[in-house]
């Protein structure tokens, strides 16, 4: 309670200090002074300046541009960090001063407060005129204004009202699987302590009732209500409650002060993990709850957040194709890793064929290496950021001597001013930089700089580009007068720019996804378009991102007579607005000339695509849920190996329609369409992916769908959710952990993503660039995606394992022992004595069986990190379902009864001494004791497969300190030891029966499990028995081959993840590589013939 109580004051104070934060407000007569956010109220008109966040969902009313445009940064919205622009409405834009808005007064008309981060619906009034408002217009809460000297706007939602706020979700209370399913065993027990002591006080009341008056020594007539033979009722009801007392220790409460401990030890060890340590950031792993260790173990879906999780955000341009020519000698991650598999491959096959055609398939298998890595690659790493290209015919003015060089210098042209980028010069460097509104534009700059042609200055009306066609370095700086902008959406999937050049020449620049582009070639367009299709598709199975790039030049007349419609619907309001640009534009970007087309590599982070192949061969689900453009996710998808060549792509997306039952049943005939498909699916090697955006999300999460969409995405190997909102994130992970019913975990680095990190089983955020937000709804927190691994795969095993076995043993162990109470009180009329001493109950659980349980919890292990498939073992609970369980249970019944029994036919009529007197109670109940203490600790050794100097000491040492207890118990007064006095110098050590006894008794509890283990072993082991012998007969030393196919071998079969894809490009390869051998040998027996 200390810690939770600790956890919301931090969480308290935090929002104080947000609350806190003072903007710039109107408080009349054009006079602005400061105001702290708690106290703004709607309708208030606040200044906002550079780097600072919006206090509230805002109203843009102009800004420190000419034409009312500023550059907002949503990474705490929705993860991104490039820039958005959005612009004011063009009757706000003289209130661009303080004093302007002396009297200024409107009226704002809009809808209620909702969740959604991409729409708004509002009328503004304004000198008697009313105009349409849309989201361009509305700077939301927890944006942060970047490359803007200021903007004013009106507050239009505050507090729990605004967009964020709306899409904030309650923590709920997390408990492990475990942890639940003890609850039920304590139950059972419970209940099972019920019976005995019924079964105990009923046995006590018959005894009372019709053996007591025969029992004269015990004076029956003289004897208080307990023992009295005419009240046998009152008898059994008092003897209840000693019977619940003494069967007391079924109960094992002691398990959960030892599970804390175990598990606060374990959470150490994942902070003080080095393996888990960031250097760059000095950042390490940290446990922030110890509540979930073992829910690590048992985790079957990860959802994750994209930008800054699993990106950096940050694109190389690698390869492109111009004038139908390929450029770019650098290989991509996908064509380095597939091309040394197959190397792999190929020398591993048994090959039964002549010496030469092995050299035949050596010498082709060396030709296709080449394709996809070069020779100098190693000596000519590119040490610019988002350039990685290398090739000298187009480097260093060289393009100037290649046969197309006009096409050339178009394509570097189109590089450089198709964007909406902001240049910014680095001081120290002198160098500029670029803000974009998508990575892949400033990696597209950043090239375009390398080749010769330096975005350098952007105005409202003109981009600026120094050129440069020599080494020398002799420069030019055109303008190209800015005309027309029709930027990138999700449906278009192109941006298009209208300049004029210093030439007065009118040219329409268009880049976008190739199939759009191809579409609107003209007929005499199409020259370049074979050879840059194959290009495209080289560059897509090397895992790259692609765009083609086109153009055409205009006339004059022809461009005024566009213009002129193209304003007449952009000053419309109404609903048709939209359609009407769309419209006009399709007019303009037609008849296109092809270009070429670029490649770049999406800058993953540092091992992100290794991470996802482990824990796909771990047998893990991995969603991605962002709230970039569907391009950009797809691309990351593919970037990371979730999408892959030759996978199918079912996208699920909304109709335009205004009646939303419509809707709903189309997105519903999709989804049953796609699983219908994937049912129908013949071929093993298919695999499915499915990609859904916001707006269809908010239908498939419907009451009447959701549970159809549920069972399609189950079905696909990829599942990435785009353009959704922070309380859409947290509702697919309450769908997914709902409606599969199994353990998730969901991991990012932004505000955005606290939703989901709350809902899910497991929250893992990640301490980055964005802030600690994420990090502190988190139960767990790494530097970087790739740690996950290790989280998951090792420390999660070991947890779920350890916490899974230490939990059936304390069942087994407390049953064990708190059962023979009962024996013994049936073999002694239901009396409610006990045969221990009281302290020897007393140490039981506290000192002399404690320790080994708790080293077991703690360090326990089976297989390394090596051996991903073994991590199954969580998720579908093999150490921890009921089997097990009434399997531990089962073997405590029999331990007890061998430890009660075969005792009292040893000592019953038997001389105990050389005296030839029988053993007493005591002598009785200690020799007992000992056989316990001696069968639950062997147990536990057997059960343990890694043991350390710990282990010896603890298991072995309970064993001692039972003996010197003994020694030290019986060396005290009688009036302290009582029965006990002087029990093991006197009585137990001098009789050998007492050490044969604990002998034989100890023998014979164990001889089950240990037939059990070797049975299971020998004839159906898990994975990890298999890796443990193979490991203790070292054959991973002898016999490498092996040890690399068992490794190999003990992986999930995925359809995701880099050894997916790597497999998929081998049987490309392999394709290729037999085709051409079939092609010679019929040419060989051609010529033969």
């Amino acid at each position: 309670m200390a810690k939770e109580a600790l956890e919301d004051w931090r969480r308290f104070m935090q929002d104080i200090k947000v609350n806190s934060r003072k903007v710039k407000f109107h408080k009349g007569e054009g006079v602005f002074d400061y105001k702290s956010w708690k106290k703004l109220q709607v309708g208030d008109v606040v200044k906002v300046e550079k780097d600072q966040f919006f206090p509230a969902d805002l109203l843009l009313l102009s800004s420190s541009y000419e034409d009312g445009i500023c550059y907002v940064e949503t990474m705490n919205l929705d993860g991104e960090t490039n820039l958005k622009v959005k612009r004011a409405l063009e009757v706000t834009l003289p209130l661009d001063e303080d004093a302007s808005f002396k009297n200024f007064t409107g009226k704002i008309k809009c809808e209620d407060p909702n969740p959604s981060l991409y729409t708004f619906i509002g009328n503004f009034e304004y000198d008697h005129e009313v105009y349409a408002l849309d989201p361009s217009q509305i700077l939301l809460r927890d944006s942060k204004l970047r490359n803007t000297a200021f903007v004013y706007g009106v507050v239009i939602f505050t507090g729990h009202d605004s967009k964020v706020m709306q899409n904030a979700t309650k923590s709920p209370s997390k408990r492990s699987r475990i942890e639940r399913k003890m609850d039920y065993i304590i139950y059972v027990l419970f209940s099972l302590l019920l019976v005995i002591s019924l079964v105990s006080s009923i046995g006590f009341a018959v005894k009372t009732k019709f053996d007591m008056p025969d029992w004269w020594y015990l004076q029956p007539q003289n004897t208080d209500d307990y023992y009295d033979p005419r009240k046998p009722v009152l008898s059994g009801v008092t003897h209840l409650i000693t019977a619940l007392m003494l069967y007391g220790y079924l109960i094992p409460i002691s398990l959960y002060v030892s599970i804390e401990v175990v598990k606060v030890l374990q959470a150490t060890f994942i902070n003080q993990d080095i393996q888990m340590y960031d250097e760059e950031t000095g950042n390490p792993a940290q446990a922030r709850t110890s509540n979930l260790n073992e829910e690590l173990g048992q985790v079957d879906t990860i959802l994750s957040d994209k930008t800054g999780t699993l990106t950096c955000n940050q694109m190389d341009f690698l390869k492109c194709s111009i004038a139908g020519t390929a450029y770019g000698m650098s290989s991509s991650e996908v064509e380095l890793a597939a091309a040394q598999q197959m190397a792999s491959d190929l020398e591993d096959q048994d090959v039964e064929r002549s010496t030469d055609f092995r050299e035949k398939g050596k010498q082709q298998e060396i030709e296709l290496e080449t394709v996809v890595i070069p020779k100098d690659e190693m000596v000519h790493k590119s040490p610019i950021k988002g350039f990685s290209f290398e090739d000298s015919r187009v480097m260093e003015g060289n393009w100037l001597n290649e046969p197309n060089a006009d096409v050339i210098m178009l394509f570097f042209r189109i590089l450089a001013i198709c964007h909406t980028a902001v240049p910014e010069l680095n001081e120290e460097t002198g160098n500029y930089t670029y803000e974009s509104e998508s990575p892949d534009e400033a990696a597209f700059l950043v090239a375009a700089r390398e080749f010769g042609f330096e975005f350098c200055k952007r105005t409202q009306s003109s981009v600026f580009v120094r050129e440069r066609y020599s080494a020398s370095g002799q420069t030019i700086d055109r303008e190209f007068k800015l005309l027309n902008m029709l930027e990138f959406t999700s449906k278009r999937k192109r941006m298009t720019v209208i300049v004029r050049d210093e030439d007065g020449q009118i040219l329409v620049l268009c880049k976008g996804a190739d199939s759009i582009i191809f579409d609107r070639l003209s007929k005499n367009g199409r020259l370049y378009e074979e050879d840059t299709t194959r290009h495209l598709n080289e560059y897509g199975e090397a895992g790259l991102r692609t765009l083609a790039l086109a153009y055409k030049r205009l006339g004059e007349s022809e461009y005024s007579a566009w213009n002129n419609e193209f304003q007449e619907a952009k000053t419309t309001i109404g609903a048709d607005r939209d359609l009407m640009l769309e419209n006009i534009a399709e007019m303009m970007e037609k008849d296109l000339i092809l270009v070429g087309a670029t490649a770049v590599e999406d800058k993953l982070q540092k091992g992100v695509p290794q991470c996802i192949d482990k824990l796909a061969q771990a047998g893990l689900k991995i969603w991605v849920l962002t709230g970039d453009k569907v391009e950009t996710a797809i691309n990351i998808g593919y970037a990371c190996s979730l999408l892959r060549q030759g996978m199918k792509q079912i996208c699920i997306t909304e109709i335009s329609s205004d009646a939303k039952e419509v809707v709903k049943e189309n997105i519903l005939l999709q989804i049953t369409n796609a699983s219908q498909m994937i049912k129908l699916e013949r071929d093993p090697h298919a695999a499915f992916a499915l990609i859904i955006d916001g707006k269809t999300l908010a239908y498939a999460l419907g009451d009447d769908v959701k549970q159809q969409f549920l069972v399609l995405a189950v079905q696909c190997a990829s599942v990435i959710c785009c353009r959704v909102s922070p309380k859409q994130k947290a509702l697919v992970t309450r769908l997914v952990k709902e409606g599969t019913g199994k353990t998730t975990l969901a991991i990012g680095d932004g505000a955005n993503d606290v939703g989901m990190i709350k809902e899910a089983d497991i929250g893992v955020g990640i301490s980055g660039v964005e802030g600690m937000q994420a990090v502190m709804a988190s139960d767990f927190s790494i530097a970087q995606f790739r740690f996950l691994e290790r989280l998951l795969v090792v420390h999660g095993h070991w947890c779920y394992k350890r916490i899974a076995q230490m939990v059936c043993y304390f069942f087994y162990k407390n049953i064990a022992f708190g059962l023979t109470l009962f024996y013994f009180e049936a073999f002694a009329g239901f009396s409610g004595q006990s045969i221990y001493d009281d302290w020897y109950m007393l140490l039981f659980n506290v000192l002399l069986t404690s320790l080994p349980v708790i080293s077991l919890g703690v360090f326990e292990q089976d297989v390394s990190s090596e051996f991903p498939a073994v991590y199954q073992q969580g998720p579908k609970n093999l150490f921890f379902d009921w089997y097990k369980i009434l399997g531990w249970m089962g073997n405590g019944l029999y331990s007890s009864l061998i430890i009660f029994f075969l005792n009292i036919i040893i000592f019953y009529d038997q001389a105990f001494r050389e005296e030839g007197q029988t053993a007493s109670m005591p002598a009785l109940g200690t020799t007992m004791f000992t056989c316990i203490i001696w069968a639950l600790n062997c147990q536990i050794a057997f059960t343990m497969s890694h043991f350390t100097w710990i282990q010896h000491l603890f298991i072995w040492g309970s064993i001692a300190t039972w003996y010197l207890f003994l020694f030290v118990y019986g060396r005290l007064s009688p009036s302290i030891s009582g029965n006990a006095f002087q029990i093991l110098v006197e009585a137990l050590a001098p009789a050998p029966i007492y050490w044969l006894a604990t002998l034989l008794v100890t023998i014979a509890c164990n001889l089950p499990y240990l037939a059990h283990i070797s049975y299971q072993r020998c004839f159906h082991p898990l994975d990890h028995h298999i890796i443990q012998e193979i490991k203790y007969y070292k054959k991973d030393v002898e016999d490498q081959r092996m040890w690399t196919r068992e490794r190999s071998r003990a992986r999930e079969r995925t359809m995701i993840g880099f050894s997916a894809r790597v497999d998929a490009k081998i049987r490309q390869l392999k394709g290729k590589l037999q085709r051409k051998q079939l092609s010679s040998e019929i040419h060989s027996l051609a010529r033969s013939s």
